[in-house]
């Protein structure tokens, strides 16, 4: 009788909508989950006869679940302290491999680091993201796990320029020295102390520099300081700068725009490093000189330099744009990858694997793939997680709601069985 099979169908559709409910209450404290919304719709219409206008009668078949759709709006976000921890803050989801090829994808970032110091998902899934080399990301590479320098021991790398901001006091005395010294690192990551010694000449514009390592840095007789003069003009701008010939250098420039550098070269170190070939900058921001002569005490008030010693990991971050930076001992921070983000035309079309991780379906189309902060892709914060947006208020409310239309459809099957018992004694 439809008179059972129509509230039959309510007992289903209902039961589906408090299943819905009860799962996003369970999944209340579960980072990045997603709220469900059961929504119903009617079956088809058995026609039983016309009105007298010819209007047709209809009775319905009852009920069905015709969705059950995900709410994918932006849950909380709050501070863990974690770096391993990552919040998407907009549209996207991480990337994951599946292990066979694939991928599957996830808003969860409550991620750890295996063995190898791969960054996986609670359920042993690689983030896979774009890989690094020497510290520049390559965001036209293929995806590859992302994975931390756990352990290692980053590579020295030798100074090839400096930088001395410096000024020279025009009062000087002619014959009186000021010696700057600035540390860089040779091949092996030692340090080398450069002493460069300004002496003032009887021109008072006129200024001999010489540059050099102490004795002890080299594996046999040290060499003679490599030596030239730098020649000031009336304000007090480095205008010319003549190395010396026997030093095998050429001249730089005879404008102050033209001052640029100076080649030094220092080798067989007693360490067995590669020679240092160094570039001395001479000019700052707007291409201004840094070494000025003007009435001031000589002094030096900042050095800059590229190299550095080798470092011993210690530990990661993650940007907002995605890039997993590693910091060093030696005080060295380098990108060694960036976390891949995906998106799909259609969400409700994903497929819920469980663990938070969706996977694409033709409904859904396929996921696009890019970095965080491009073509509506969110952007990350690290040391974060993003909360359920899973309201108490509003599923206690849909809660009330299915429960009453449950109790209606059996109280309904309950008066037809009723019905039914009278009528079957109304026979006997």
């Amino acid at each position: 009788m439809a008179s059972f099979s129509i509230p039959l169908t309510g007992l289903e559709a209902d039961s589906t909508a408090l299943n819905t409910i009860a799962n996003d209450l369970s999944n209340m404290n579960t980072t990045a989950f997603k709220a469900a919304t059961t929504n119903f719709s009617d079956l088809f219409y058995q026609q039983v006869g016309t009105t007298g206008s010819g209007d047709p009668v209809q009775v319905g078949a009852g009920v069905k679940v015709a969705s059950n759709e995900t709410d994918f709006t932006q849950g909380s976000i709050s501070s863990t302290g974690n770096s391993t921890d990552v919040a998407l803050d907009g549209n996207g989801f991480f990337v994951l491999s599946n292990g066979n090829g694939g991928y599957e994808y996830t808003r969860a970032g409550d991620f750890t680091l295996d063995s190898d110091g791969a960054l996986v998902t609670s359920n042993g899934l690689n983030v896979m993201g774009y890989p690094a080399a020497n510290g520049v990301v390559n965001t036209n590479a293929a995806l590859t796990a992302v994975t931390v320098p756990v352990g290692q021991v980053q590579q020295p790398q030798a100074t090839t320029s400096f930088n001395l901001t410096a000024n020279l006091d025009s009062t000087t005395a002619s014959g009186t020295s000021y010696p700057a010294q600035i540390t860089v690192y040779d091949s092996l990551g030692e340090p080398q102390v450069v002493t460069i010694n300004f002496t003032a000449t009887a021109n008072p514009n006129v200024w001999d520099y010489s540059a050099s390592l102490p004795a002890s840095a080299y594996a046999g007789a040290a060499p003679a300081a490599q030596t030239g003069t730098m020649t000031f003009d009336p304000d007090g701008n480095l205008f010319e700068v003549q190395p010396s010939t026997a030093a095998g250098e050429e001249t730089v420039g005879t404008a102050a725009a033209d001052v640029q550098s100076i080649g030094l070269n220092f080798n067989n170190l007693a360490d067995g490093a590669n020679n240092l070939v160094i570039n001395w900058n001479l000019l700052g921001a707007g291409n201004t000189p840094t070494i000025s002569q003007v009435d001031t005490t000589s002094a030096v008030s900042a050095t800059t330099q590229n190299g550095y010693a080798s470092g011993q990991y210690q530990s990661f971050s993650i940007g907002s744009d995605g890039t997993v930076s590693a910091t060093y001992s030696n005080g060295q921070t380098q990108n060694v990858g960036q976390l891949a983000l995906a998106n799909v035309t259609n969400l409700q079309g994903l497929n819920l694997l469980g663990d938070g991780d969706y996977a694409t379906t033709l409904a859904s189309g396929d996921a696009v793939v890019g970095t965080s902060g491009t073509a509506g892709l969110a952007t990350m914060e690290g040391d974060s997680l993003e909360a359920s947006n899973v309201n108490i208020s509003t599923e206690f409310s849909d809660l009330i709601v299915a429960q009453r239309a449950f109790e209606a459809n059996a109280k309904s099957v309950t008066t037809f069985d009723t019905v039914t018992q009278d009528t079957i004694n109304m026979v006997h």
